[in-house]
């Protein structure tokens, strides 16, 4: 079971759009995948339609005992369950420091999973906290969505910092490019420079397309509703390109 936290310490890089295509695709491609929805936004449980159950709370993630797994709901597509958030998910760092094992909590939450997920996708709050710190040490790959610009470079050197500085080996750390708009010259720039220093970035990306932010509106996958459109195959190219980086 490979788990893939989808992270950045900055919103709005379009991290959920990104987590809930590749695992639709991933599932569509016949690998039974769980999406882990840990922001209290919600928002993949949002675009799926799902909400969690009532008695469904943040204490799940740390309890133990296969808690997390009773929560788990099917969405409308074949090998592809999610486990919704709600809103008391912005209580998981309190959950976490004063549970056992505090840093390495959610490997031992995803542990319940093996065996029947052959991937698990984390759609991850934009924080750096000991939450994050429990996403790192689970993940086998992290996916970091950015966008062409000073500010998001800036949060992406960050993380790459962070795991440097507390010696978090990740197998595969992929940063990819999001909501780019070709039409700026900084993004152009950008993405030139930063191809460059980092030569992990892959080349497919994700445009800045009125189609893609509608996700919000028709609530679902974009290559499910929209198979044969032009942002759905550059979606599908990226997660191509990424899925060949994990295998290799």
């Amino acid at each position: 079971m490979k788990v893939i936290s989808l992270y950045s310490i900055k919103g709005g890089v379009g991290k959920t759009t990104a987590t809930v295509n590749f695992a639709y695709l991933n599932a569509r491609d016949g690998n039974r995948t769980l999406v882990c929805d840990l922001d209290p936004q919600s928002s993949a449980s949002f675009f799926f339609r799902i909400k969690p159950m009532k008695k469904q709370n943040s204490k799940i993630m740390v309890s133990g005992n296969n808690a997390a797994s009773e929560f788990v709901r099917a969405t409308d597509y074949e090998n592809l369950d999610l486990l919704p958030s709600d809103i008391s998910f912005r209580k998981l760092d309190v959950h976490l420091d004063r549970a056992n094992r505090s840093r390495k909590q959610l490997v031992n939450t995803f542990k319940q999973f093996e065996g029947y997920y052959e991937t698990i996708f984390a759609d991850c709050p934009p924080s750096l906290t000991l939450l994050s710190e429990n996403i790192f040490r689970a993940s086998d790959v992290l996916l970091i969505p950015v966008i062409p610009s000073v500010l998001s470079r800036r949060t992406f050197e960050q993380v790459r910092g962070f795991l440097k500085k507390k010696e978090i080996s990740i197998k595969h750390v992929i940063p990819f490019f999001s909501m780019v708009d070709t039409r700026k010259r900084l993004h152009r720039e950008q993405m030139d420079e930063l191809w460059e220093i980092y030569p992990d970035f892959v080349r497919n990306y994700i445009p800045y397309r009125s189609e893609i932010e509608k996700m919000g509106q028709f609530r679902a996958p974009l290559p499910a509703v929209h198979p044969a459109s032009r942002n759905s195959h550059e979606i599908q190219m990226l997660w191509q390109e990424i899925r060949e980086r994990i295998s290799s």
